[in-house]
């Protein structure tokens, strides 16, 4: 055999083992380092997490669930190579451990900071508590009105008649939060007052004002606990992203979705569409 034809063959060996290789079992849909990840896989992640009826979800929402399953998945991993899944312990233990150990403590000067830079968010309007009673008819409407001018508990008539009785457990709300017809009609009642039936496309209201909250400013003190769960909550995802990030470099997830039973569009095609 000529040096030409040997060198020939040997090249066909190689690429047709790269090509039994590279070719991905049927029920594959995705690879990375030693593990293949099955449809399997991605059905018992979705029982867990959809419950029944994730088969009839759309594809777009199919492949976003599977972009947190593969992020799972990598995320499992690199928690695994650090050495955090205990002995004996389950992978989600691992997962849980990785997170909490990359979480940092907001400090009161990070709170206090963002409260003096933000001023705005933390402004209060004019606002009223209300209880309400929402009825589908006119007349049932008017007969509790009568009810309650004869001096009827308005929470006993609004659980009895109400298609909403949560309402009658008193709502904060300012002008903006209501359409411009019920806010009118809502802040010129005094005090205790219950409004005319007001008729809406949804059907008839009657209002009572409990108290009127004036326009307010909140105190770094009542504001501190709100911008500390707001900021705990951007530093978690920020590091939630950069470890995904080190997740995602480091193992090179391979792909096929063409295994996928749904038309699959997220964030690990190589090519996504615009």
């Amino acid at each position: 055999m000529s040096r030409k034809v040997a060198l020939l063959a040997l090249l066909a060996l190689v690429l047709g083992a790269c090509h039994r290789q590279d070719k991905p079992a049927v029920d594959a849909v995705a690879r990375f380092g030693d593990h293949r990840l099955a449809y399997a896989d991605f059905q018992r992640y979705l029982d867990a997490n959809a419950g029944e009826g994730a088969n009839d979800l759309s594809s777009e929402v199919l492949s976003e669930l599977f972009d947190q399953f593969l992020d799972e998945q990598l995320l499992t991993q690199l928690a695994a190579d650090r050495g955090l899944t205990p002995q004996g312990g389950t992978a989600r233990k691992g997962l849980e451990r990785l997170l909490e150990l990359e979480a940092g403590a907001v400090s009161e000067d990070q709170v206090a900071a963002y409260y003096h830079a933000h001023p705005e968010e933390f402004s209060r309007p004019e606002r009223v508590r209300l209880q309400q009673i929402l009825t589908d008819s006119k007349a049932t409407a008017e007969a509790a009105r009568k009810r309650l001018a004869d001096g009827a508990d308005f929470a006993a008539v609004a659980r009895e008649v109400s298609k909403a009785p949560e309402g009658a457990t008193g709502t904060e709300l300012a002008k903006a939060d209501l359409p411009p017809e019920l806010a009118e009609a809502i802040f010129n009642l005094k005090l205790g007052e219950v409004s005319p039936v007001i008729p809406a496309p949804y059907g008839f209201h009657l209002f009572k004002v409990e108290a009127r909250l004036p326009a307010e400013q909140l105190s770094l003190e009542d504001a501190s606990a709100e911008i500390h769960r707001r900021l705990a909550d951007q530093a978690s995802d920020q590091r939630l992203e950069s470890l995904l990030g080190e997740a995602r470099s480091r193992y090179n997830l391979e792909l096929y979705a063409q295994n996928l039973p749904f038309d699959y569009r997220g964030r690990y095609l190589r090519n996504p569409p615009a």
